[in-house]
């Protein structure tokens, strides 16, 4: 009788140590992925609402990309995360469902004006201070519709001198600001330069180049490893990735592949047009498109 339980207690034993074993081999795995795939929660529909994270990791996600609130007229993000219990909680939730936050977004930025608007250096601020109580070491910044240096390159001199400013906040941070702009990849090349600091990289948006006619993939690779941080891996809505004619993500894999570059994937769009606000279907779609190519 003791034997046989003594043989149970080893079986029961061995039985936890190979499912621990194979834990620990998944969590390694995922940790050391090449590309890694996220979801925002503002197009989930879930700004800044700790239901963001179990919704993402439903979707399939490996990780979250967290907006950092309205902008409005206020003198910074409503920004929940500001609050130590709120940040814990995600954290925590986080952790529990081992999910990633892979980049906090200013996305108030898209309708304000980055070159003109005043008190810029406390709003980023406050990002980049929100960005080191969670270890989140990179920020997506678009200079959006006001800033667009195509229609409005007299704004230049402004927004560099800024971003030079942002600069040094985030170099003292040890974090990464990823811009977004209207310009082309050699055109961003120059404006890198201008700026002078690896701090300041590029966030790349797949449906930029594809919206102005330009060589997705040629793009890709006159800005190189070390000047993209980031990457919004969709297009404009219409249809799922899988079914977009003009975006080829074997050769974006190959590209990024022969660049050496790796990092996080990011859905944003690339929604169904027949059914827009289709969350859970629009963004599984994608996401597990991305990870069929990229995993």
């Amino acid at each position: 009788m003791r034997s046989q339980n003594r043989f149970k207690t080893l079986l029961i034993a061995v039985i936890f140590l190979f499912f621990l074993t194979n834990l620990e081999a998944k969590d390694k795995r995922q940790k050391e992925q090449r590309y890694k795939i996220a979801v925002i929660d503002l197009m989930i529909l879930k700004r800044q609402k700790i239901s963001a994270i179990p919704l993402a990791k439903e979707i399939g996600a490996d990780g979250l990309e967290i907006d950092m609130g309205g902008l409005g007229k206020r003198e910074s993000f409503d920004n929940k995360l500001a609050d130590a219990e709120i940040r814990k909680q995600y954290m925590d939730k986080a952790q529990q469902l081992n999910l990633e936050f892979c980049s906090l977004a200013m996305t108030g930025f898209y309708a304000q004006s980055f070159a003109k608007r005043e008190g810029v250096d406390k709003m980023v601020g406050d990002c980049i201070e929100t960005m080191k109580q969670m270890n989140i070491k990179v920020a997506f910044l678009p200079l959006g519709v006001q800033g667009d240096l195509v229609k409005n390159p007299e704004l230049r001199p402004l927004i560099v001198e800024r971003l030079k400013s942002v600069a040094k906040i985030a170099e003292k941070a040890k974090v990464i600001i990823g811009i977004e702009t209207a310009l082309s990849a050699s055109e961003e090349v120059k404006l890198l330069k201008e700026i002078g600091s690896k701090s300041i990289q590029v966030y790349f948006n797949f449906s930029n180049p594809l919206e102005a006619g330009r060589d997705l993939y040629k793009e890709l690779e006159i800005l190189g490893k070390n000047r993209i941080c980031q990457i919004h891996c969709t297009d404009k809505d219409g249809v799922w990735l899988e079914n977009n004619t003009r975006l080829d993500m074997k050769k974006v894999k190959s590209t990024l592949d022969k660049m050496g570059w790796k990092g996080w994937l990011v859905v944003e769009r690339s929604r169904d047009a027949s059914n827009p606000r289709d969350v859970q279907g629009n963004f599984s779609a994608n996401t597990a498109y991305l990870k069929k190519i990229f995993q």
